[in-house]
């Protein structure tokens, strides 16, 4: 069923002279502001929102442990870390656990963020906030996934934990 406005061909008057009174100008600025708009969605899109959504301080301390491990500085690792790592782990066993995985996997080359997950928590080992960043790594010997977990502690970002998941240490 046709529209009554319109007439037996499907023009309708009403819509018609709607479009002819608009001025062009200001449908092509309307038009290009649509076109801008998209283009600046489609360029946000585009940029890495892990890595935008990691703060600084996270960052930092995340460096500070990797540079620590690079230097061999393990026992400051584990008496900097928070008491979920103390828990998890003596110093022996850590120190143990940092030098195979240098022995088998290297210094890092690369990292590149996998993924970063910001927790607030209520209960369970990770109460309070906490930040789980994934890196896609590559070391001297192989590559890998390495993460990091890090929990806040009297506005200090700690190292609860350090998993590295790679195909050389099987």
């Amino acid at each position: 069923m046709a529209d009554e406005r319109c007439n037996s061909k499907g023009k309708c008057q009403e819509v018609d002279s709607y479009f002819r009174s608009v001025p062009f100008p200001q449908v092509r600025n309307v038009l290009l502001f649509f076109v801008v708009l998209l283009a600046l969605s489609a360029l946000a899109c585009g940029l890495n929102p892990e890595r935008r959504g990691i703060p600084a301080e996270v960052e930092a301390a995340i460096n500070a442990v990797s540079e620590d491990i690079a230097t061999e500085r393990y026992e400051k690792i584990y008496n900097e870390a928070s008491e979920l790592w103390r828990q998890d782990a003596s110093l022996e066993q850590s120190i143990s656990a940092f030098k195979m995985l240098k022995t088998k996997l290297g210094k890092v080359e690369t990292r590149t963020v996998h993924s970063a997950t910001e927790q607030h928590n209520s209960g369970g080992p990770l109460k309070g906030d906490a930040f789980i960043i994934s890196y896609q790594t590559k070391f001297d010997k192989s590559s890998g996934m390495e993460t990091f977990t890090l929990v806040k502690r009297d506005n200090r970002w700690l190292l609860a934990r350090y998993f590295v998941n790679s195909t050389a240490l099987k």
